[in-house]
């Protein structure tokens, strides 16, 4: 099995191969700029390594761990025009840089070059790789509405918070991993308990990315800390500090979740200390050591090499003590 950084060159040069000059340059130049704008490529990476830990040179995966971080960066294109984001990675996003028009038709283009993408394959492999992509993609949409919906709802719940982030994040994580297994004719049983595996680490890594939007180290984060807490979203920690404080803390927290001060630090400050004295920080941690340990049990009953285990359970701890 290669190393991390074996499978994120090997994408990367797969990656510009793709992204060659077009016309209309004002349709894909845009397309061009998201997906040259760097990130994790966490989920491609999955992708290629599913792949090779299912018996399969990673290489026939290239096309399908493409396709995931195509739709994945479409679908930030479109939720930055819906937040009217300024910045994506640190840098202009597409609708800014250009215009919302432009956003729009260029991610839809992105969405239909994801689907090409599985042209590269057999008849047997397009079909089942296009039809968890539809799943998905959809099941994305649906988390997306769910998170625009908390935005001006005062009762979102817990179970339905974990639906948003399990639709919205987890669900391309776990696509990205069964389309390893796909690609590699892995069986059913293998490619729908990797496939959880997925779902659980990227419910993991949600909460791990909603805690350290409180409490991540500014330097090294990579956005703003308290970016969450600036736009009021009903994230883990906020649920949990509602459920856990007294009356007059929980009063104090929504009245903070309702105001949008044009120095925000004070505000920071404030529902950070209300989420640690309520025991909410804590709470969410455990949570997150809860979905990893989910996914983790989850690999007992796949048959692979107990190396190949030893390795997913070692991205799977590396991602969960990330301070970015």
């Amino acid at each position: 099995m290669q190393n991390i950084q074996s499978y994120h060159s090997a994408f990367l040069e797969h990656l510009e191969a793709f992204v060659q000059p077009k016309e209309p340059e004002t349709l894909y130049e845009p397309i061009h700029y998201i997906l040259q704008l760097g990130g994790k490529r966490l989920r491609p990476i999955l992708t290629l390594m599913t792949a090779e830990i299912f018996g399969c040179d990673y290489k026939k995966a290239l096309n399908a761990a493409l396709s995931v971080e195509v739709f994945h960066n479409f679908s930030l294109v479109h939720d930055d025009i819906m937040d009217d984001a300024p910045l994506r990675r640190g840098q202009d996003t597409v609708h800014e840089k250009w215009d919302v028009n432009t956003g729009i038709l260029s991610g839809d283009a992105m969405l239909i070059m994801a689907y090409q993408l599985f042209e590269n394959y057999d008849s047997k492999a397009f079909q089942d790789l296009a039809k968890l992509f539809s799943k998905t993609a959809l099941e994305v949409c649906e988390g997306q509405q769910y998170d625009v919906d908390f935005e001006t709802r005062d009762d979102v719940t817990i179970p339905e918070y974990l639906k948003m982030i399990e639709y919205k994040t987890a669900v391309l994580v776990g696509a990205a991993m069964k389309m390893g297994a796909i690609v590699a004719n892995a069986s059913k049983e293998c490619q729908n308990s990797i496939y959880d595996f997925g779902r659980h680490l990227g419910i993991a890594f949600q909460l791990q990315d909603d805690y350290l939007d409180a409490f991540g180290d500014p330097e090294t984060f990579g956005k703003q800390v308290g970016g969450d807490i600036i736009e009021n979203k009903k994230t883990y920690l906020y649920l949990k500090a509602l459920e856990f404080s007294n009356e007059d803390d929980k009063l104090q927290l929504e009245y903070l979740y309702g105001i949008s001060p044009s120095d925000p630090s004070d505000k920071i400050d404030t529902v950070k200390q209300l989420f640690v004295s309520s025991g909410s920080a804590e709470a969410t941690k455990k949570e997150i050591e809860t979905y990893t340990i989910k996914a983790f049990s989850v690999l007992d009953a796949i048959k692979i090499s107990e190396e190949n285990k030893a390795a997913l359970k070692a991205f799977g701890n590396d991602l969960m003590k990330r301070n970015v």
